[in-house]
């Protein structure tokens, strides 16, 4: 239970820290392009893992073949979900990708189903749910405003291969946690995507260097905050929990994401707090405090009895 609490408190601040991630984005959107503020914070963070991976590598006896894998997990599944969020979100809506990411749980269950033979208990069908509902109250403005007609087909299908990408890049890190330490898999993940991107941002944005240096007070604020705590720190953490953690919890607590990010929308940059964002919160935490408690019990009292099977 201790090992369980735990786990779920560094993901609750995992969340907390990408709960922050749309209102550092607004940040720098005055002075910074979409892509860049992807590519240099990712780029930093790279730098700051370097040794640490390096010393892990040697300390693990591990060759350059062992680490391709994740050439595959980032080129398929963290780069999509970067890249493919953005193109989706620039030919659609806010409103219509605020909804489809509400899938993402699901999508992860399904390949952590197929992929980790992991299964949706009763506990976590009932937690799904709530959260859902949840997310539903929080969302309801996104909701109303939503427009999925033939001119954001493309915009909307790019952010739902984006939503795939992730599914399966949690997933497959998920199944080769136990061979690689955090730092390891954080550092090699973001080594590929740097180099993906670079092209993008030479191509697209290349006047962003230049800007550099006339950075106002607020985009500093968002840019350090990405780099230490959206790609460096909330990733060791989140990597960290997988090894304890079933793919279908994590990815069900990510509704959290929701709940903390409206009253940090409304207190840093102004917005308002609706009530039914408030109750739609509450559920969400709800869900979250069963998965907690309940479904951990569930698997610890599951592993007991497999123990005294074996050992009749």
């Amino acid at each position: 239970m201790k090992q369980a609490f735990f786990s779920w408190s560094i993901l609750f601040f995992c969340n907390l820290i990408w709960s922050f991630h749309f209102t550092c984005i607004k940040l720098t959107q005055d002075q910074v392009g979409p892509y860049f503020t992807v590519w240099l914070p990712m780029l930093l963070a790279t730098v700051f893992l370097a040794p640490y991976a390096w010393r892990d590598f040697k300390k693990g006896n591990k060759k350059l073949k062992d680490v391709l894998i994740f050439v595959q997990l980032a080129a398929i599944g963290a780069f999509p979900s970067q890249v493919l969020m953005t193109w989706g979100t620039q030919y659609s809506l806010a409103s219509n990708a605020a909804i489809l990411i509400l899938a993402l749980p699901v999508v992860t269950a399904v390949f952590a189903f197929f992929i980790l033979k992991e299964k949706m208990n009763r506990i976590r069908w009932i937690s799904f749910a709530i959260a859902i509902v949840g997310v539903l109250l929080c969302s309801t403005d996104d909701i109303r405003n939503m427009d999925m007609s033939s001119q954001y087909a493309v915009g909307n299908l790019l952010i739902f291969l984006a939503i795939l990408g992730n599914g399966y890049y949690n997933v497959g890190c998920k199944k080769v946690a136990e061979q690689y330490s955090e730092m390891e898999m954080v550092f090699y993940t973001y080594l590929v995507m740097v180099i993906l991107l670079a092209p993008l941002v030479w191509y697209y944005e290349p006047e962003m260097f230049s800007v550099i240096p006339h950075y106002t007070a607020q985009t500093w604020t968002g840019m350090v905050a990405l780099t230490l705590f959206h790609n460096f720190l909330s990733m060791l953490l989140f990597f960290k929990v997988l090894k304890y953690l079933d793919a279908t919890q994590v990815a069900l607590s990510n509704y959290l994401i929701t709940f903390m990010g409206l009253p940090i929308a409304a207190f840093v940059l102004g917005e308002t707090l609706k009530t039914q964002a408030i109750i739609g919160g509450v559920l969400v935490l709800a869900s979250t405090l069963i998965l907690t408690i309940v479904d951990s019990r569930a698997a610890r009292e599951k592993k007991q009895e497999e123990l005294v099977n074996a050992n009749p």
